[in-house]
This record gives structure tokens, sequence and C-alpha cells, in this order.
């Protein structure tokens, strides 16, 4: 069998669709009560996850505390819509300097991804979709985009570099394995 590319349009071009789509579920009283992750593909389709496990969450929480602390001219922002070219993704954690919120806004998604995008791993999630969501994340403009282990071992990735950075190079004392309490 062989194999499939798909074209994406260019995150850009993307963009207004995706704002304008992300605007009218955000409007619509009957997603206000669902549980667990909404996102869009890139024809405005949602796409829901179930609720991810509680260590998924203190994980989350973790990696905020950490870079609240480690990088304060900025904000960690949790569950971040950001507008892809392949519709409206949410980073489980994110960073943005100052600059950056200034000129994202504090809209109901951001048009590009903020500097710092942070994965955090569950059971079912593949390393080719872990690789997209990376490439979705970079392509909107991410400068590092990280992923969180279920066990919390740190893997750093940086715009146009093939492999990991054992550091991030934004939080160079960014731990590579984070610790709960």
């Amino acid at each position: 069998m062989g194999s499939l590319s798909i074209e994406l349009p260019s995150q850009s071009a993307q963009t207004d669709f995706n704002l304008r789509r992300w605007a009218e579920l955000v409007a619509d009283p009957k997603w206000i009560k669902v549980e667990g992750r909404v996102e869009t593909d890139r024809h405005g389709h949602v796409l829901m996850s179930p609720p991810p496990a509680a260590s998924h969450g203190g994980w989350q929480a973790r990696i905020t505390v950490l870079l609240d602390r480690l990088m304060p001219d900025g904000e960690v922002l949790t569950e971040c819509p950001i507008s892809t070219a392949d519709g409206v993704r949410a980073a489980d954690v994110a960073w943005a300097s100052r600059d950056c919120l200034r000129e994202l806004g504090d809209g109901i998604c951001f048009p590009r991804a903020p500097e710092i995008c942070v994965e955090v791993l569950s059971p079912d999630n593949t390393v080719a979709e872990m690789r997209e969501k990376s490439a979705l994340y970079f392509d909107a403009g991410a400068r590092e985009v990280w992923h969180c282990s279920q066990i919390g071992q740190m893997t750093f990735f940086v715009a146009g570099q093939p492999r990991p950075l054992p550091t991030s190079i934004l939080c160079p004392d960014f731990p590579a394995l984070v610790r709960r309490r």
C-alpha cells in the first residue's frame, strides 16, 4: 500500500477560518458543559477527547508552577487554544513572553502559537500524533515544543532542529525530569 500525503493550507490562510469557527463554538451554549478537550480540524469539525487521567492535570500543574517561577517575564497558560494549519489545537501548557502576549491579544483563540507549547503525553498518544502536533505548533510560530512523559521525563524540541535537545534554549533551568510531590 502506498503512502498518502495531505497538503494542508498555510497556517496564515487557515487562521481567519479557525478564529471564526472557534468564536462560533465558544458562543454556542451546548459546548459550555462538555467535559474533556475540544479542538477542531481544518474543516471546522469538532474533535473531542475524554477528560484525561488525574495525573495528566498533575503534570500540567507542576509544569505551570515551574515555568511561572523560572520564566517571570511572561505568562503561563493552560489548555491554550492555538490556530494551526489543521484547525484549532489546545496546548496543555504554553508560555508567552509579554511582547508575544501584546501581539496575540486577549482573544478566545490565539492566531499563532506562543513561544513554548507543552504537551503532556497520555497512554494513547502515538509518536506520529505527537510529531504531527509538534509540527503544527512550529508551523504556527512556536519556538519550542516540549513533551512530558507519564513519568515526568521532559523532551525539548526546538524549531528547525531535527532531534530533541537535552535542555530548553528558552528556559535552560527547566528540569529534564519533573518531580511531583
